[in-house]
């Protein structure tokens, strides 16, 4: 029998529980509405129930999962660099792509808080909770095991940010590795969904 089983497995249950929660709560979201506001949604899934995991279960400083203003000094300047970046490629996509304008168009209303709040549980959930998890036991690699599922959380969008998504979710990581900080990818990011909406959408057209 002992041969059948072969070796013993040993795992760490805070990654056990930070894979198998982070999965379903992407299921969760994607399956069903919990308020009137999808937006709502995700500040709860993605936000609430990863800190209650880190003070509740691990009983851990939210601060060691980047919960917090980190390198503050570096976040700024990759921040500015992000958007200087980001913006004429937002821009020219935007003006480009038909499949932007498709998706895009009917966002406009209540930017931009409607991004502030679809995106601040978001980049806790990725560039927070999971990246500093893993990266306990898988060091770096944590940033392209991060990205993995960020990526996929993208299918249904417009092919070509879908398929960008994997390299996004990674240089989203760096950043927040850097800095031992969500806050500056979540800026960055927040930066990016407002204005893909506004210039696909048409406000700047």
């Amino acid at each position: 029998m002992k041969r059948l089983l072969g070796e013993k497995l040993v795992f760490d249950w805070r990654i056990v529980l930070i894979t198998i929660a982070s999965t379903l709560l992407l299921m969760v979201d994607a399956y069903h509405r919990l308020t009137p506001y999808k937006y709502l949604d995700r500040v709860l899934l993605y936000l609430v129930v990863p800190l209650a995991c880190v003070l509740l279960l691990f009983r851990e400083s939210p601060g060691r999962y980047g919960f917090g203003l980190g390198d503050w000094r570096a976040g700024l300047v990759l921040t500015a660099l992000g958007i200087v970046l980001m913006a004429p490629v937002i821009w020219f996509l935007g003006n480009s792509e038909p499949a932007m304008a498709d998706y895009y168009k009917n966002q406009l209303r209540g930017l931009p808080w409607t991004t502030f709040l679809d995106l601040i549980g978001w980049e806790f959930f990725f560039r927070g909770w999971i990246l500093f998890g893993y990266a306990r036991k898988f060091g770096p690699d944590a940033l392209w095991l991060q990205a993995v599922p960020f990526a996929l959380a993208h299918v249904g969008k417009p092919e070509v940010e879908t398929l960008s998504t994997i390299f996004g979710g990674f240089a989203f990581g760096w950043v927040a590795w850097r800095t031992r900080s969500f806050i500056y990818p979540f800026l960055i990011h927040w930066f990016i969904a407002a204005f893909i909406i506004l210039v696909a959408g048409g406000a700047l057209g």
